[in-house]
């Protein structure tokens, strides 16, 4: 007797649907430009499609131009700046302050911070100071910076100074104190002095740290130079912008901001490359 196998019916062969390999998508993503990763697409997506809804609000003119202008009239303003030629001194003006606060905050908090992270006799000392002057409105030293300084460059910087000195000098301190004991004690029982620590061990070590300690003081260096401009500044990009509030143009003063946000934008970018790259390198060491 003769056993015939049925054949499996055709039906339920074309149900079955068909897998796709991992490799289709990792060749669609292949296809994508090496500078558009998936990632800045939905971003600079999600950019484009609140620009847009914002251009529809302000042509249906739900609020007037002067309460909300468009994108548009806002690049309109920006173009009358450019044409002005005024805003060439204010952008350069604005930037001096802003490196030279940042310059000094580095400068000064960096080896502040290292010192109050490795040697505690140190931070038992300045910890009142810092604590006070980070707990205290840096903004409301103004008035006395002004007066110690004049309305010049100067005073300017100095407000800058201040507001992007703790983010680093904290951030400093707390990546010395988190280094690993275990290595500090292997060099030192190899004979390595603290000039040799700070060099080998403690600054590569809190480098992660001071990259973001000075991308949290780039946003506070822009607070400064904005709130430095508002005070008797004869040139600036804030000072254009408090002069063009008060004469209720509104597409300038968003033409202003702006320039404040991509200087960020811009800062903060290169400085989280720095952090990562100096994070990635620390994993692999350790």
């Amino acid at each position: 007797m003769s056993v015939t196998s049925s054949p499996r019916p055709a039906s339920r062969i074309e149900s079955r649907p068909a897998r796709r390999s991992p490799r289709a998508g990792q060749a669609a993503r292949r296809r994508l430009p090496s500078w558009l990763s998936e990632q800045r697409l939905f971003g600079i997506g999600a950019v484009v499609v609140v620009l847009l809804a914002w251009e529809v609000v302000a042509l249906l003119r739900i609020q007037p131009q002067l309460i909300l202008p468009g994108p548009v009239d806002v690049i309109n303003a920006f173009g009358a700046m450019i044409q002005g030629g005024q805003i060439w001194i204010d952008l350069w003006t604005s930037a001096q302050e802003l490196l030279a606060g940042l310059a000094l905050a580095v400068v000064i908090g960096l080896p502040v911070g290292l010192l109050i992270g490795w040697y505690k006799r140190i931070a038992w000392a300045l910890n009142p100071f810092v604590n006070f002057l980070y707990a205290t409105p840096r903004i409301a030293l103004t008035p006395l910076l002004i007066i110690w300084l004049g309305i010049g460059s100067s005073s300017k910087i100095a407000i800058v100074f201040l507001m992007a000195l703790f983010p680093v000098l904290i951030n400093t301190a707390q990546g010395v104190q988190s280094l690993e004991q275990g290595t500090v004690r292997v060099a030192r029982c190899f004979g390595a002095s603290d000039l040799q620590l700070f060099r080998t061990v403690a600054l590569p070590g809190t480098v992660p740290f001071i990259a973001s300690g000075m991308r949290l003081a780039v946003g506070q260096a822009l607070i400064g130079v904005f709130v430095a401009e508002l005070s008797g500044a004869q040139h600036g990009v804030g000072m254009t912008m408090n002069t063009a509030g008060q004469q209720f143009q509104t597409a300038t003063v968003f033409a202003g901001l702006f320039i404040f946000a991509a200087a960020g934008v811009i800062l903060t970018a290169l400085l989280r490359r720095v952090e990562n790259h100096y994070a990635a390198w620390r994993l692999s060491n350790d």
